[in-house]
């Protein structure tokens, strides 16, 4: 009899043998993959650097924004019209266009457009 409780003791313990080989080989992959994370994260970090000293300065004027909003009232009341056709504009971005382009040509501080 004892060796039967041995024996099961025996297979129990090989059957904690095999799961504990699967938990370290599921360890090593949580830890490559973190690895790999701090790689790719230390590769990108300098441009991050990069772009949060560019956000710092104001890309619009002031001026310029009083200038957009001016046209966005406009829209509002129905009286800004499009250049050549001469319709009324509807959409705000439209309206947001005309706005940075007539700052543009004030010469106030707007970006210029995007190709």
């Amino acid at each position: 009899m004892a060796t039967k409780k041995s024996a099961k003791k025996k297979s129990s313990s090989a059957k904690k043998g095999s799961s504990s080989k699967k938990t370290a080989a599921a360890k090593k992959n949580t830890t490559s993959r973190k690895t790999n994370a701090k790689k790719s994260s230390a590769k990108k970090s300098p441009l991050k650097k990069s772009t949060a000293k560019k956000s710092s300065k104001r890309k619009y004027s002031p001026a310029a924004g009083k200038s957009v909003e001016t046209e966005m009232k406009a829209m509002k009341k129905g009286q800004l019209k499009s250049g050549r056709s001469g319709k009324k504009v509807t959409s705000k971005k439209q309206a947001i266009a005309i706005g940075l382009s007539k700052a543009r040509a004030a010469g106030k501080k707007v970006p210029a457009k995007k190709p």
